[in-house]
């Protein structure tokens, strides 16, 4: 039987880093407070202490998880508000999501390659099978019954919540970079302006905006951190990111994209491993020594999936029973 109070395994951390530049101008909005006459209207968000510009990491998950759900035609089933639609499992197991009369099948958390990666919230009022809800602890004799794609099931009023693999540091700027960006002289502190006219489509009048960019050619320090809970589907989740980073390239980041903003591309990744084993050894390893298996550099995102083979044995290699050092 599954409980809430069962530890998440943890076998090891995955990190890879690579440059983040930034090949059209790309907006990511901060939200100013106040709109004054001739100023902003959408501004960048910026790093309260030094006012640079920087890439949210919530921001760049999202869209990555947007990428991955429809690359893998995942439904449609909870709503994320303003008429919008996401996909996200209601429970630790295999279930039914009911809207409207409908009853949309959905991956439990612990399988789903969206889940284990982004995390999900349970679900509420969402149905399964009465063997797997009496083996998850979930059946209680008071809950409805029904066959739903002629499996006898049973209804749940709350689902689990499954954690988040995936971690995205917030991107900020390269010192190179940032030292150039702020030599750049349009009227603002290292972004730049850029003006828009919308115009009514049947009286011609203009309706002028200006939106904050950060420049082409601006680099930022990207990492992100994949937890290894499960050996055998760390090769895929990892695969099916880098997959979603290749996408991405050939999409957009931030707003206005189908506008022309917020292409970008990835160089010089690099992946390094850390068992739980080697974490334990830290305070042991020899001052100036580390533990950190590095993996060589890989040139960019096509080189990333071209070599993939190659990464693929050296994640085996420290995955697999034996090979933890």
């Amino acid at each position: 039987m599954s409980t809430s109070t069962e530890q998440k395994p943890l076998l090891g951390k995955c990190r890879i880093t690579s440059t983040l530049v930034v090949e059209t101008g790309l907006h990511i909005g901060g939200g100013g407070e106040n709109l004054d006459i001739g100023g902003l209207d959408k501004p960048v968000i910026r790093d309260p202490l030094t006012q640079y510009p920087y890439l949210p990491g919530s921001s760049i998950k999202g869209k990555l998880r947007s990428i991955l759900e429809r690359l893998l035609n995942k439904p449609l089933n909870r709503t994320g508000g303003s008429d919008t639609w996401r996909y996200e499992s209601d429970d630790l197991a295999d279930g039914f999501t009911e809207i409207e009369g409908q009853f949309i099948p959905y991956k439990g958390a612990r399988t789903c390659q969206i889940s284990r990666v982004f995390g999900s919230t349970g679900g509420s009022q969402f149905w399964m099978s009465i063997p797997i809800a009496i083996c998850e602890g979930l059946f209680e004799d008071k809950n409805l019954t029904r066959t739903i794609h002629n499996q006898n099931c049973t209804k749940i009023s709350r689902g689990r919540n499954a954690p988040a693999r995936l971690i995205i540091r917030d991107c900020h700027l390269q010192p190179d970079s940032a030292e150039k960006l702020k030599q750049v002289d349009t009227g603002l502190f290292m972004t730049e302006w850029k003006f828009e006219n919308g115009i009514d489509r049947v009286t011609a009048a203009a309706n002028p905006r200006q939106v904050e960019r950060v420049p082409a050619g601006s680099k930022f320090q990207f990492e992100l951190i994949y937890t290894v809970e499960d050996a055998a589907q760390a090769i895929e989740d990892l695969q099916n990111i880098a997959i979603a980073l290749a996408i991405l390239e050939d999409d957009a980041l931030g707003g206005h994209g189908s506008r022309g903003y917020g292409k970008v591309r990835f160089q010089n990744f690099e992946f390094s491993y850390r068992s739980l084993e080697q974490y334990r050894q830290i305070t042991s390893t020899p001052a100036g020594t580390s533990s950190l298996q590095q993996f060589a550099p890989i040139a960019n995102t096509q080189a990333l999936l071209d070599n993939f083979g190659s990464l693929r044995e050296y994640i085996e290699g420290r995955l697999l029973p034996g090979n933890e050092s």
